[in-house]
């Protein structure tokens, strides 16, 4: 079963394939992973369902987020085991006064997070050598120095996660291909609050700009990897 199953029509698939959609971009030799905004404002500092997560951050997206974290921990400890890059793309606390924008026209919400949501969930917290990326829009590349860490790194291949699925993972996922990186999308460590968003923007990406397969697949690949050296 793709993530996607039951959302996506027969007929849609069946335009994608006739397009020439879905092919495989691959792995290459450097792989990095990305964890975007896994952040306590985005699950909740404990696990609840979403409807109950919202009362403590609104821009929670509840279990389903928690459930993405349990995924991503086994894929970050792969990436530590090979000594492969790990970056952190992150939003970082908003001055209420000077980081309004139209972000915070759109989604006012968001300027009302505590210092608390803004910490790195504690089972993904970075460690010495990680790079920390704070970014002020939705993709991880805009206005960060993204680019010239991964080119000093030596980096071919993007391992994505975090969240959301349609927000800030598509929109680096959209700009990682542009720049001729490989991407992959682990599809059980991405998250989002609209179940068939995250269905149809793991769909999309799959078609046109990433393989998205199940994190396991992505351990096992890894794990036939040399070390980093």
């Amino acid at each position: 079963m793709k993530p996607w199953s039951g959302v996506i029509t027969d007929e849609e698939e069946r335009r994608y394939a006739s397009a020439g959609f879905g092919g495989s971009g691959g792995f290459g030799s450097r792989p990095a992973l990305l964890i975007i905004d896994v952040q306590y404002r985005t699950v909740g500092t404990t696990r609840k369902p979403y409807w109950d997560a919202i009362t403590e951050y609104p821009t929670s997206c509840g279990e389903v987020g928690w459930h993405a974290v349990d995924r991503i921990v086994p894929l970050l400890a792969v990436f530590r085991d090979k000594g492969f890059p790990v970056l952190y793309p992150h939003v970082a606390p908003k001055n209420a006064a000077t980081d309004g924008g139209r972000l915070a026209q759109k989604i006012p919400s968001i300027m009302g997070i505590d210092e608390k949501g803004y910490e790195f969930v504690k089972e993904l917290a970075p460690v010495a050598g990680d790079v920390l990326l704070p970014k002020k829009h939705p993709s991880a590349f805009f206005g960060t120095p993204l680019t010239s860490h991964l080119i000093d790194l030596g980096v071919d291949t993007l391992v994505v996660t975090g969240c959301t699925t349609s927000g800030c993972v598509r929109s680096s996922v959209t700009d990682a291909f542009a720049l001729n990186f490989k991407v992959i999308v682990p599809e059980d460590c991405v998250y989002d609050r609209a179940p068939t968003s995250h269905a149809v923007n793991l769909w999309d990406m799959n078609g046109k700009y990433a393989d998205v397969m199940p994190s396991d697949d992505v351990v096992k690949i890894l794990q036939e990897r040399e070390a980093a050296t």
